[in-house]
Parts: C-alpha cells; sequence; structure tokens
C-alpha cells in the first residue's frame, strides 16, 4: 500500500473510533427535517385546501373534544323511509340532547327547527326537558357551510343564549351546516356555546326509550380521572346492572364514552339509567344525569 493510502485509512479510522461521523451525518442534510413537514400540512391544511370529498366538507371541527359524539341524519330503509334527527333541548339551564324519527325528507333543517318548536314529549318533559325555541323560525338560505337565520331577542340574555344554543347545536349536525349566522351577527358554532352542556352528557339513550340487554350508554364527559359510572334501576328503584368506563379524555377536558351493562327482569317495566361521577371527596354520586326508559326482559 502506497503511503498516501496508509494516511487516508488512519484518518477514516480515526473518524469512526471518535464518532464523529454519526453525528456529523444525522444532523446534517435535509430529509430528517423533510420527513415531519411532508405529513404536517395534511393534519393542519385547512379545509379549502384539501381535495373534495365529504369528508373533507362536511364538519372541519374547531374543538372536537368539547362535542359529544354527532348522530347525523340516516333514512332507514322501505318505500317511504325515515330520518333519524338530533334536538337538543333545555333542562335546568344546560343543552340535553335526544332524538327523533320522523318521514324522511330533503329538508331537514326545516324539520329539525320544528320539531324543536314542538317541544318535548310527554317522557322528555317527565325528565325535565323543555325548549325555548318557538314556532316561525327558518333558515332563509345556506351557503358555503352557514345556514343563516333570525332567532327573536326576546327574554333574558341568559335565556337568549340558551334557544340560541339549541338552534346551533340542532343544526350542525347535518353535513351541510358548520356554521350558524343567527340575525345578521358573525357566524357562530358548537365550541361557542360548550359552556352550557352538562359535565356528563348522555346520547344514548333517550328518555322513553325501550331498551335491552346489552344496553350501550354512549356520550361525553368531562369527570375527575375520566371515569363515567352507570347504574340501572327498576321500576321498584332498585339497582339492577352497574358498570363504568373511561371516557377519551379526562378532567379538565371533555372526551367520549361507552359503557356496556346488562340486567336480570322477568317483565318489562320502567326503570333509569343513571350516569354519574364518583366525587373524589367522599365517594358519592356526583353530576348525575337520569334517563327514564322501558327496560325489556333481560336475563
Amino acid at each position: 500500500m502506497s503511503r498516501n493510502g496508509v494516511i487516508a485509512s488512519v484518518l477514516v479510522a480515526g473518524l469512526l473510533v471518535n464518532g464523529c461521523g454519526t453525528p456529523r451525518s444525522g444532523a446534517l442534510g435535509p430529509a430528517p427535517a423533510a420527513a415531519p413537514s411532508s405529513t404536517t400540512p395534511s393534519s393542519t391544511a385547512p379545509p379549502s385546501t384539501a381535495p373534495p370529498s365529504t369528508a373533507a366538507t362536511e364538519r372541519p371541527d374547531p374543538t372536537p373534544s368539547a362535542e359529544p359524539p354527532r348522530s347525523p341524519p340516516t333514512t332507514s330503509p322501505g318505500p317511504a323511509g325515515t330520518v333519524t334527527i338530533e334536538l337538543w333541548l333545555v333542562r335546568a339551564g344546560q343543552l340535553v340532547p335526544t332524538r327523533r324519527a320522523r318521514p324522511a325528507t330533503v329538508a331537514t333543517s326545516r324539520l329539525a327547527l320544528t320539531e324543536l318548536a314542538a317541544g318535548p314529549t310527554p317522557a322528555e318533559a317527565a325528565a325535565g326537558l323543555t325548549t325555548l325555541v318557538r314556532a316561525g323560525i327558518e333558515v332563509t338560505r345556506i351557503t358555503d357551510g352557514t345556514a343563516t337565520l333570525r332567532v327573536p331577542s326576546v327574554g333574558d340574555p341568559a335565556e337568549r343564549r340558551l334557544r340560541e344554543a339549541q338552534v346551533v347545536w340542532t343544526l350542525t349536525q347535518f353535513p351541510t351546516v358548520r356554521q350558524v349566522s343567527l340575525g345578521g351577527t358573525g357566524p357562530v358554532g358548537r365550541p361557542d356555546y360548550a359552556d352550557l352542556l352538562p359535565p356528563i352528557v348522555v346520547t344514548s339513550p333517550t328518555p322513553g326509550e325501550r331498551v335491552a340487554v346489552p344496553l350501550v350508554v354512549t356520550g361525553t364527559a368531562t369527570v375527575f380521572e375520566a371515569t363515567v359510572s352507570v347504574r340501572v334501576l327498576d321500576a321498584a328503584g332498585r339497582e339492577v346492572a352497574t358498570g363504568f368506563g373511561t371516557a377519551s379524555c379526562g378532567s379538565g377536558c371533555r372526551g367520549g364514552y361507552h359503557v356496556v351493562v346488562g340486567w336480570r327482569a322477568a317483565r318489562e317495566q320502567q326503570g333509569t339509567v343513571e350516569v354519574y361521577e364518583v366525587s373524589a371527596l367522599d365517594g358519592s354520586r356526583i353530576n348525575t344525569t337520569a334517563v327514564p326508559v322501558i327496560l325489556a326482559p333481560g336475563a
């Protein structure tokens, strides 16, 4: 080997022993920086830059953790068909969801507002639900995901805000509506009224619903250590089933939960599903949401 070859070999060996070659190659070059930058735009790009698709245009959600899972309208099989719509009613100054199955129509926003104005069913009224929306409110147009309508400015400010929240949370279940413009004001969305949700929201079951085993209880909650507890009471008020689950987000944020429970009952009867938080202070049940239901026989 020539003298120059020996010197080159010694220099290469020295670099490898000192470890200098590895850090340089790892710290330099665009490749490591290019990987994150190539994936970041796809998750942060505004909806307008995304390829046209139903998923991209239906509902870019600014704060998904603040919202319960949506129940979009679905048409059932059959010549006439039905559509199931989600309505947001009021109980004790807070928003509470329920559902209606009605004959299918293309004017779903008009149907939803009509149902809001009609108020609660007897079972919902027995559970303390009411409505502040009155007849005559209609959507005048829907443009670029914004529904425009006029909501009467009557009542005290708290009542007006609850009425607006009912309209906004109900209309934004539809794929064509992301925001609502109320009486010429700037558009608002669900996050603008998220503070009107109770700590525990139950999206299923709904008041008066006939439920069978296994019962799946769903909704959202912001509770201590994200733990949501459920118990089922029979017509006599006896506890016939219990269960618990973990919301997808813990204390200080809202996450979805899913709890499955079963019970033993020999006959169909009135019952109650209670969803609650166990107090970290004394172990008592707090922030309870009670849903009156009809219990099918369970084994």
